[in-house]
């Protein structure tokens, strides 16, 4: 699914962005935890898990509890009425969305994030949205020491031999800015990439044009154009190599981009792109990209790089 809708870039959707982030993090101070929901068994193509129980224990797999209460102007209230958010529910609490809005297939539930098809409907292209109401990047929950590490869940599901494989010779995970997406419930794309932007990114490593170390990251000697689609002209991107995605991208991004940069965590565009061999096998690494529209020729969206159709 392609949510992108800065006029400025894909023109072709518009929608009223919700408020942006301030002082969040603050927020979370001394803030208990919401109750989150726990144990659901995998569920594909066809109906709704079964209702999950509450619990403010982590449940296991490295799942995380949800943002306190208190984060609900940032993050989102589970009531809200959201066409993800309302999938999210039917898939992990059985709630059927509105009548406007079908019911989705649930590829898999888990009790921390579920797995969707994307539009249009294909083999190399799906999303991953947790099961906690999430708004998006801009809530500050995500990039916490106790929030989970959804960039690792989807990688883990995507890759080949995943639950839920993207079939593509090269795979891309990417989240949208707060202002580039259309809807309103976190969720990583999890789609192809194209061959050009893996042999790119390959030749960058080979000059050692991006950091290798998380606090080299925003340096300008590791920012690179990177090509999109035919025509639509190259974005630069803040680059660092990752041996793998045991840190949170989003921890990452905030703590050594964001904040040293006096950025907005709301305007980031953020992509993991696994490093493949000329064979087509992962190549035991991985390329995150981030960009933002501070830059020159930077971007709040990740559908340049990604293919989902």
């Amino acid at each position: 699914m392609s949510d992108q809708k800065n006029t400025d870039e894909f023109p072709r959707r518009r929608f009223v962005a919700l408020s942006g982030t301030v002082g969040g993090a603050a927020l979370l101070t001394g803030a208990g935890v919401m109750a989150g929901t726990t144990a659901t068994a995998d569920a594909a193509h066809g109906g709704p898990a079964p209702t999950p129980s509450c619990s403010t224990t982590p449940p296991p797999g490295g799942a995380s509890p949800c943002p306190p209460s208190q984060l609900q102007p940032l993050c989102g209230s589970p009531n809200d009425d959201d066409l993800l958010w309302n999938d999210v529910k039917y898939c992990t609490q059985g709630i059927t969305p509105p009548p406007s809005q079908g019911k989705p297939d649930c590829l898999k539930v888990t009790p921390n994030y579920v797995v969707l098809h994307g539009s249009p409907e294909t083999t190399h292209n799906y999303l991953l949205l947790p099961s906690c109401r999430i708004t998006g990047i801009e809530c500050p929950f995500i990039h916490m020491d106790s929030a989970a590490n959804y960039w690792h869940e989807a990688w883990e599901n995507a890759r080949h031999g995943g639950s839920v494989p993207v079939q593509y010779a090269s795979i891309g995970l990417g989240i949208n800015s707060q202002h580039a997406r259309r809807y309103q419930q976190l969720h990583i794309h999890m789609a192809g990439i194209r061959p050009s932007t893996q042999r790119r990114l390959q030749e960058l490593e080979a000059q050692g044009r991006m950091a290798t170390q998380p606090s080299q990251w925003a340096a300008p000697g590791n920012q690179a154009p990177v090509s999109g689609p035919a025509g639509s002209g190259d974005r630069v991107y803040r680059i660092l190599k990752l041996q793998d995605l045991q840190q949170n991208p989003f921890t990452l991004l905030y703590r050594n981009v964001v904040v040293p940069n006096s950025l907005n965590m709301a305007d980031q565009t953020l992509i993991v792109v696994p490093k493949m061999t000329a064979a087509g096998f992962f190549a035991g690494s991985f390329y995150v990209l981030n960009s933002d529209t501070s830059l020159h020729d930077g971007t709040s969206t990740c559908d340049y790089l990604l293919v989902y159709g």
